[in-house]
C-alpha cells in the first residue's frame, strides 16, 4: 500500500487523516461481506445451460458404400461408382460372400457378407437383387423389374480372353454359372440410430417402425430429401446420399 504526506502537515496530523480512514473503512468491511454474500447466493440460483454437443457417431467402415441390413440379418453392401465398386470387390468381398449385378449393364456390385459361413436364405438373396435393381439403369428406365444374377467371389477376375482390351475401373469378367433373379424394383428409407438406411421394402420395416417409401421420379433430390428428414430425423446430406437419383416419396 502506498502512503502519501502532505509535508505542509505535522506527523500527527497526517496519522490522524490516515486512523480517520481507516475507520470509515472498516465500517464498510460488514457491508462488503454481506453483499459478497448475496452475490454469492444469487449466483448460485443462476441455471447455466449446458451447450448441447452434436454427437459425432462413429463410421463403420461400410457406410462409405451403399448399405442394408437384410431382414434376416445380413449386411448387404453396394457400390455406388466405378471406384466404390471396385475397392468393393478387390478388399472388402471375401470368399464366403455372394455376388450380384444385373443383366444390363449400369448397375453397382452388390455384396451379401457372410462372415459366419451359413446358408443365405432366399429372402435375403431376394433383397440383395432388389437393391442391385434399384441402384441400376433400370430405375431410370420406368421399369418394375430387372434381371440380376449372383455368382461367386471366385468367378470374378481382371483377367480377359487374349486379344480383349484390359477392363476399365470397377467391371470385371464373370466366368462360370450364373444364378438369376427377376428382380422388383423398391427402395424405403430409414433412421437407425441416426444411421440412414434405404434399402428394399422388406428389410427397411423389419429394421425400423417409421420408413418412407421412394419411387422413381424428377423430383429435386434435396426437396425429396428435406421431406424425408421430417419423416424419419437424421442427417440431410446423409440422406441424400442414400437415395437412388431420379426418385419422389411414394404417397
Amino acid at each position: 500500500m502506498e502512503v502519501t504526506i502532505n509535508l505542509s502537515e505535522s506527523l500527527e496530523q497526517n496519522a490522524g487523516k490516515y486512523f480517520d480512514k481507516a475507520k470509515k473503512l472498516k465500517k464498510k468491511i460488514p457491508g462488503i461481506k454481506e453483499t459478497i454474500e448475496l452475490n454469492k447466493s444469487k449466483l448460485s440460483n443462476i441455471k447455466i445451460p449446458e451447450k448441447t454437443k452434436k454427437s459425432i457417431q462413429k463410421k463403420e467402415w461400410y457406410e462409405k458404400f451403399r448399405w442394408f441390413i437384410s431382414s434376416d440379418g445380413y449386411l448387404i453392401i453396394g457400390g455406388r461408382d466405378a471406384t466404390t465398386n471396385e475397392i468393393l470387390i478387390k478388399k472388402y468381398t471375401e470368399k464366403n460372400d455372394i455376388i450380384f449385378h444385373t443383366e444390363l449393364p449400369g448397375s453397382p456390385f452388390v455384396v451379401i457378407k457372410n462372415p459366419h459361413v451359413s446358408k443365405i436364405p432366399e429372402s435375403t438373396l431376394s433383397e440383395a437383387a432388389e437393391f442391385c435393381a434399384s441402384f441400376s439403369k433400370s430405375w431410370k428406365s420406368g421399369r418394375t423389374t430387372a434381371e440380376v444374377y449372383y455368382v461367386n467371389p471366385e468367378q470374378l477376375s481382371k483377367e480377359v480372353p487374349s486379344g480383349m482390351m484390359g477392363l476399365p475401373k470397377g467391371t470385371f469378367m464373370i466366368y462360370g454359372k450364373r444364378n438369376f433373379i427377376e428382380a422388383k424394383l423398391n427402395i424405403a428409407i430409414c433412421n437407425i440410430n441416426e444411421k440412414i438406411m434405404s434399402g428394399p421394402l422388406s428389410a427397411v420395416k423389419k429394421s425400423a417402425q417409421k420408413y418412407v417409401e421412394i419411387i422413381p421420379g424428377s423430383d429435386k433430390l434435396s426437396d425429396v430429401a428435406k421431406k424425408v428428414q421430417k419423416i424419419i430425423g437424421g442427417d440431410l446430406d446423409e440422406i441424400i446420399r442414400a437415395l437412388p437419383s431420379e426418385c419422389t416419396i411414394k404417397k
